[in-house]
Formats: structure tokens, C-alpha cells, sequence
């Protein structure tokens, strides 16, 4: 199986499956001689832990990073950086009447017609688990970024039919982690909760749209033709199990403006070249320009559902299904550090690419 690496200069490989002993993975091309603190590693893993709160599955894995390589005294040393997260809640009897069926929206039926064989318990490595490991090494590009003055923010923004009308410049990002949802708008987080527990009641679950900001970004990430840093990005988004869609700056909603609304008239405020408004996202011609990157990821409705529902078996036949186990009625929450971690590790890598090339 190939596609289990990111990056070029900051690159991730990741291993491991679902309902395995173990996941894990090696980062290659990080600097060497950078201070890290290990504990906010820790903390964005605890953000996107299974079972922190009554929205999301049951599961309980403490995903506590054990990190086996590349770090002395807490500075990177400049060699691969190797770590695993050992899976502690296993509950693979939970997923036996999988192993007979295909699951409605799943990577079941493609990936076994692909490889000829898969692994039924919790999707193997087609899971949503192996996002933790993202989460470890954007962890650590995201501590890299902030010695620049880097800072990501992502946050939900959308749950369901209850959206956020407020632009992220209106409202206070400190806020997103004050809620369950991590959306820093309070009134609409209520909302979303109280949304997603009535899917959660109904057997049923939601979709959403998480809204990454990028502030301070260097002028000048990005190549010009296939390797625009606005589809790095969005390769990196919809890489992300459960998306279906990426936006940056005015996205769809641009496509029904006329160009002399659309267009970001440059001026020169002290010095600095800016642009007065930025629709572009911060993106113009696959280039960083120095203003926020700005864009939004859409995630499905979760694909397993306590409804029953028509799939076929694996002889083929037209059977009823009912999911049983322990699943999140809604992702949004629990995918926030994961936009996080995969936004930083894009930045970093094109950052890195960027000195290269300028040598």
C-alpha cells in the first residue's frame, strides 16, 4: 500500500491500524536544535482523544505519545523523529458482523475489492484513529511555526443546518476551546450541542464546516504551478477522513461576484504593502501575500449510524445492516486539531522548501 507519507522536507509516515497494538509514526527533515515542549504535543492529542465528552464515542484511549527517536533533553536532534500511541480500549468483537458486509459509506467495499483483503475491526487503517498520529507531528510543526510568529486557529463553525454568521475577524478565537463543540461562538455552540444530541438520540449524526486561520504567514510559501500552497492545503484538508469539500478565502461564494468586487486592491499603509480586502485568503497565484490564510473544510454527516440501513454482503446479497459499537455522532469537534496539525505541517514544509530556494 502506497500514500502513507506527507510532505517533502517535513515529511510524515505513519503506521498502524485502528483496533492494532499500536500506531505510530517517523518525521523525517525536522530542524535540529529546536526546543519543544512535549506536554502541548500531549494536549493537542488530548483534543482530539476519543471520549472527552457526551457528543463524541465512548471510546476511551488515553493516546498518551511515547516518543522513541529524534529528541534529547526536549530539542529536536535533526534525526527522524519516531514515536507510537499504543491502543488500549480495544473492542474488536464489536466490529464481527463487519467482516460480512459493506458497510453504506465506508471504505469497506472499495478497499477490500481494491487489496482483496481488509481489516473489519474499526475500519483498520482506513480509520479516523490513524489521524492521531497527524495530530503528534503537527504538534510539532505547529511549535516550530510559532518561534516564526506563526499562529493556526481552527474551529467549528458549522454543525448541522446551525451555522456561525459572524466572520472570523468578529469573533474571539480564545474562545474555541471554552465549549465541547470548540466553536468560539458561545450562542451557536449551545446549539450545535444540543443538535448533536439529538442526533446522537435518533441513532442518527451530522456534518459540518471548520474554518482554519492563518496568521503572519511569510510572504512567498508556494510554487506557481503544481505545487500551489493552496492545493497542498487542500490536498492536506482532503486527506482527512470524512471531507468532502475545501474553500479558501471567498470559496463557492465567489464564483457569483463580479471581478471588480472580488479583486484585492493593494495599498501601502507605513511602509507595508497590504490589500484592503482579501478574498484571495491570503493565496494569490499558489503564493503566500502575507495576509491571513483563510479557508474552510467540509466534513460528511459520520457514516455510521445506529439506523438500519440496505447494504449488500460479501456473497453479494441485499441484506439489512445496523452499526453496533461506539461512534461519534458528530467528527466537527474532534477534527479541529487534526485541520491544526495537517495546516502546520503544510506551512512548515513550504517554509522550509521556501529557504531552500532561496539559497
Amino acid at each position: 500500500m502506497a500514500g502513507n507519507s506527507f510532505g517533502q522536507i517535513f515529511r510524515l509516515s505513519s503506521f498502524g491500524e485502528s483496533h492494532g497494538k499500536a500506531i505510530g509514526g517517523i518525521v523525517d527533515g525536522c530542524p535540529a536544535n529546536i526546543n519543544l515542549d512535549l506536554d502541548r504535543i500531549q494536549a493537542e492529542l488530548d483534543r482530539r482523544k476519543p471520549g472527552q465528552s457526551a457528543i463524541s464515542t465512548q471510546r476511551k484511549e488515553t493516546d498518551k505519545v511515547e516518543f522513541l527517536s529524534g529528541i534529547l533533553d526536549g530539542k529536536t536532534l535533526g534525526t527522524p523523529i519516531g514515536f507510537v500511541l499504543k491502543n488500549a480500549d480495544q473492542r474488536s468483537k464489536d466490529y464481527s458482523k463487519i467482516a460480512q458486509v459493506y458497510r453504506p459509506s465506508h471504505a469497506d467495499y472499495t478497499y477490500e475489492k481494491k487489496y482483496g483483503i481488509r481489516d473489519p475491526r474499526g475500519g483498520g487503517r482506513s480509520s479516523a484513529r490513524e489521524t492521531a498520529v497527524r495530530v503528534v507531528a503537527g504538534a510539532i510543526a505547529a511549535q516550530i511555526l510559532e518561534q516564526k510568529g506563526v499562529k493556526i486557529q481552527s474551529y467549528v463553525t458549522q454543525v448541522g443546518k446551525v451555522a456561525v454568521d459572524k466572520s472570523y475577524e468578529e469573533l474571539n478565537l480564545s474562545l474555541i476551546d471554552s465549549n465541547v463543540v470548540r466553536c468560539p461562538d458561545e450562542a451557536k455552540a449551545k446549539e450545535m450541542e444540543t443538535a448533536i444530541l439529538a442526533a446522537r438520540k435518533d441513532g442518527d449524526s451530522l456534518g459540518g464546516i471548520i474554518q482554519c486561520v492563518i496568521k503572519n504567514v511569510p510572504i512567498g510559501l508556494g510554487e506557481p504551478v503544481f505545487d500551489r500552497l493552496n492545493a497542498d492545503l487542500a490536498k492536506a484538508m482532503c486527506s482527512i477522513n470524512a471531507v468532502k469539500g475545501f474553500e479558501l478565502g471567498s470559496g463557492f461564494a465567489g464564483t457569483s461576484m463580479r471581478g471588480s468586487e472580488h479583486n484585492d486592491a493593494f495599498v501601502q499603509e507605513e511602509g507595508e504593502i497590504k490589500t484592503l480586502s482579501n478574498h484571495s485568503g491570503g493565496i494569490q497565484g499558489g503564493i503566500s501575500n502575507g495576509e491571513d490564510i483563510h479557508f474552510k473544510v467540509g466534513f460528511k454527516p459520520v457514516a455510521t449510524i445506529m439506523k438500519e440501513q440496505q447494504t449488500i454482503s460479501k456473497e453479494e446479497e441485499n441484506v439489512a445492516f445496523k452499526a453496533e459499537g461506539r461512534h461519534d455522532p458528530c467528527v466537527l469537534p474532534r477534527a479541529v486539531p487534526i485541520v491544526d496539525a495537517m495546516a502546520a505541517m503544510v506551512i512548515l514544509d513550504h517554509l522550509l522548501r521556501d529557504q531552500a530556494s532561496r539559497l
